[in-house]
């Protein structure tokens, strides 16, 4: 193939961050919509995408977009896409998902159906069978709709990119560790600076910022499902990437990265998370309280997901905890704080007023990102 349209679908309000992800990586972007990053790649950069990006959610490519109002058209349209393609006599394929906003086709169950058929119907006058014994890869669709135009993605990640396969266990209400890059990315933070997360919970933050810091490719200890397209990519394309990353690690960048709650237990399973993504050695965790954060050094960074009081019970304990929270961060002179939260008050009663705040969805849940932002330091000689 000479190219292919790639779509890297994202968390709402972090757009930007994975489009500059992107570029970086070597690809024009073809398209930012809200949600998602369309861009342009080849085999490779199948691999590298799901292998290297951070805050992508998956990686889709792109079979087609075309408009449709009715169910005839959605089948005749997605009959039209070459899907001989992508998926041999042997492939299994279905629809994994469908999602529709303002589109007058809305039922995401009919949809999947009538998707399936048509690709069904391309594949079975293109191979000349009318039985598919689908016991080969397996190639699930999504298809979105949008003001009428539906796009549809093979899923070349399969499990959501978020898993990258070191966090077996999460503490309460665990933040997403592509979610928990992109918020460190939307950050000053450079792993030449200090950085503590004094709500670590099962230490997404301190973690996904040590492998920010020693180069280790997210990707680079799990599967996907394209892996087995051996049709549309050589197992060369794979192996050649995890060399690539192989070869990116740094393994002692020097870095202050600490990580505390007043938790024991998911401390002990913050250290296990580290270990299992390699980075147990750049990171310091420990049983500390809030209102005993501390530090020596001066324009550190706190980049921390704190309570939302999601459970009436705990809502109640919210003011103290913001106000203590607050009262430790003005201890620390010369430091920058970013939190994550979708409690109203936290300004209220952390006892100042954010100096950027940024929407953002988790999930179904909106919340904001707080930016308190501490002096620069002084220029090196």
């Amino acid at each position: 193939m000479e190219y292919l349209e790639l779509i890297a679908p994202c968390h709402f309000g972090l757009e930007a961050v994975l489009k500059r992800e992107i570029i970086e990586l070597g690809y024009e972007i073809a398209e930012v919509e809200d949600g998602r990053v369309t861009f342009y790649g080849d085999e490779e950069a199948v691999c590298r995408a799901n292998i290297f990006l951070r805050t992508a959610e998956r990686v889709l490519l792109k079979a087609g977009s075309f408009q449709a109002v009715t169910f005839d058209e959605l089948f005749e349209r997605t009959k039209e896409l070459p899907w001989e393609r992508y998926i041999p006599k042997d492939g299994k394929c279905w629809v994994a998902k469908a999602a529709s906003v303002k589109s007058r086709l809305y039922s995401p169950s009919d949809i999947q159906s009538i998707v399936k058929k048509a690709v069904v119907r391309r594949l079975s006058e293109r191979y000349h069978i009318e039985w598919f014994p689908e016991d080969g890869a397996s190639y699930p669709l999504r298809v979105f709709l949008k003001k009428d135009l539906v796009t549809i993605g093979i899923d070349t990640s399969g499990v959501s990119l978020h898993k990258r396969g070191y966090r077996e266990a999460a503490g309460k209400a665990p933040i997403t560790e592509t979610l928990a890059c992109a918020l460190i990315m939307l950050t000053p933070w450079k792993k030449d600076r200090i950085l503590v997360d004094p709500f670590c919970g099962s230490g997404t933050f301190p973690i996904e910022a040590a492998m920010m810091a020693a180069n280790i490719a997210p990707g680079m200890n799990r599967s996907f499902m394209a892996e087995n397209w051996t049709n549309l990519i050589p197992k060369k394309e794979w192996y050649d990437t995890v060399n690539e990353a192989n070869d990116m690690i740094e393994e002692a960048p020097g870095i202050d990265i600490q990580g505390y709650d007043i938790d024991g237990s998911v401390i002990r399973i913050a250290r296990r998370n580290a270990r299992e993504a390699g980075v147990e050695h750049l990171i310091h965790f420990q049983e500390r309280s809030v209102e005993n954060l501390s530090h020596p050094k001066k324009y550190g960074f706190i980049i921390t997901n704190p309570p939302y009081g999601e459970r009436l019970e705990e809502k109640e304990s919210l003011p103290a905890l913001y106000k203590t929270f607050g009262e430790s961060f003005c201890r620390l002179d010369s430091w920058s704080a970013y939190m994550i939260t979708s409690y109203e008050d936290a300004e209220r009663y952390f006892g100042r007023k954010a100096d950027k705040n940024r929407k953002i969805y988790n999930g179904m849940l909106k919340t904001y990102f707080y930016q308190f932002q501490g002096p620069k330091p002084p220029r090196r000689p």
